[in-house]
């Protein structure tokens, strides 16, 4: 992104399917380390798709 790749935006929407599918499938589990990597994963996901906007 810092150099104005032409696939910064494929990245960061990958990016962010990535990290939902991973908030998804940890939000399956009760264990409090699923439930704080889903939380991450779903901060990172909104992240990924502001820049990939």
């Amino acid at each position: 992104m810092a150099r104005g790749s032409e696939f910064a935006q494929q990245v960061c929407k990958l990016c962010a399917q990535i990290c939902k599918a991973c908030a998804e499938e940890c939000a399956k589990h009760e264990a409090q380390h699923c439930r704080d990597c889903a939380q991450a994963c779903t901060r990172c996901a909104d992240e990924c798709s502001k820049m990939a906007a």
